[in-house]
């Protein structure tokens, strides 16, 4: 079933000829998250159109069942940047259980996208649902229906992965414009329960039998033991003070060439945006304010996922860009964060005088000791648990580094 065109910027893949040329010819190379494309040899924009719509599109929903039973029950107005992290979130779950070159289509019914789809379908029970990041935010300060910024919605998605033992992702948030090497070493290689719900324990279906020796415990808990967590890496920046200073355009440009990115989530002021690449000086990304009706899979056989991708990306000026936003970044494995440190060295700070951030092999002396964060209820019989909504939300690091800017469509 053809699904309806959105508006000029975005619109759904079904409706719209795949042919027609919806990406404009540039002599200069497109980056679309690590990947390079040229346009000017003649060549047509299939392989840049068909990677776009691989992506996952979260926009407003309407009529969805209300947040917290009493609370809204559409996020028109408020949502987008809690769409945005759903956007980069989702990317890196697709890297992790399908990879980067993965590519979706209007007939696919892969079992692991559809789980990972259905982790954001908006209701109170999917992982990364817009009810969960909101009532997640209220423990940043954020009651429900608040504006959020980049370094918000790191932190809940941050909270929200402790409970999701399928990926078994190491969410890691820099501080104060620092990568702390080592931290992060230390933090993916440590050992980490995987919890029972009822009588399922979750294990990532990329799992080894070595990375599955595990021991039973009293508790409802397993314990599995693993070289390298999978790391999604946050760097929250402010480029300028109300406005992107021009000194950061090219290093900035150049994280959309690494492979391990999944993007910037950012925007201009008043609307956030998932930044998926760029070429020249324009920045490709995919616009949440559009607002579709809430898909309800109990009443239908089949997820119309097609709203849930878009065929072409908006396009802004850099220097039209927010200063406030957040980088992400994607390493599987142990190699691939090693090497994302040496393109770091290599294209943000080599030669730089006014760097984006820092890169550090340890934490500052006058830092705190490293925390190692601990799970929320993992003091409670995690088999007895039936909803997300019932564990405890308060954990993790503290709000003092959370100086974001505010988004939103006013």
């Amino acid at each position: 079933m053809a699904g309806p065109v959105m508006d000029a910027a975005c619109a759904t893949y079904e409706g719209i000829s795949f042919e027609l040329d919806l990406f404009p010819r540039t002599r200069e190379p497109v980056w679309i998250l690590g990947k390079e494309y040229i346009t000017d040899r003649g060549d047509d924009n299939t392989d840049i159109i068909r990677d776009i719509r691989s992506r996952y599109w979260f926009t407003y929903r309407k009529n969805f069942p209300a947040i917290g039973g009493t609370g809204p029950t559409g996020d028109t107005g408020w949502g987008c940047m809690l769409r945005c992290g759903q956007m980069i979130f989702a990317q890196a779950l697709t890297c992790r259980h399908l990879g980067r070159d993965w590519q979706w289509d209007s007939d696919t019914t892969h079992p692991v996208y559809m789980q990972i789809l259905q982790n954001f379908l908006d209701k109170k029970d999917s992982l990364y649902s817009i009810h969960q990041i909101a009532q997640m935010g209220v423990s940043e300060g954020k009651p429900v229906g608040s504006w959020f910024g980049p370094n918000t919605i790191a932190q809940v998605l941050k909270k929200l992965t402790s409970f999701d033992d399928w990926s078994s992702l190491c969410v890691h948030i820099a501080m104060d414009n620092t990568v702390i090497m080592n931290d992060i070493k230390i933090l993916c290689k440590r050992d980490w329960p995987s919890r029972t719900y009822g009588e399922t324990t979750y294990y990532s279906h990329t799992s080894t039998g070595s990375d599955r020796r595990r021991s039973d415990s009293k508790d409802g808990t397993k314990h599995r033991k693993q070289h390298w967590r999978p790391l999604l890496l946050f760097i929250p920046l402010r480029l300028g003070l109300s406005e992107m200073n021009s000194v950061y355009n090219e290093p900035f440009k150049a994280c959309f060439k690494f492979k391990q990115s999944v993007g910037v989530i950012g925007g201009k002021p008043n609307h956030a945006y998932y930044f998926i690449g760029y070429y020249g000086n324009n920045l490709l990304y995919l616009d949440p304010h559009t607002t579709q009706q809430a898909v309800n899979p109990e009443k239908m056989s089949q997820i119309p996922d097609e709203s849930y991708h878009c065929v072409y990306p908006s396009r802004m000026n850099i220097s039209d860009l927010d200063p406030s936003i957040a980088l992400g970044f994607f390493c599987n494995t142990e190699d691939e964060f090693d090497d994302l440190c040496a393109q770091i060295h290599e294209h943000i700070l080599s030669g730089q005088r006014r760097p984006m951030f820092e890169l550090a092999n340890e934490r500052p002396p006058h830092w705190p000791s490293l925390e190692i964060p601990q799970r929320p209820g993992d003091e409670l019989n995690c088999s007895q648990q039936s909803d997300f909504t019932e564990l405890n939300y308060e954990s993790d690091e503290g709000k003092e580094y959370d100086t974001d800017g505010e988004y939103e469509i006013l």
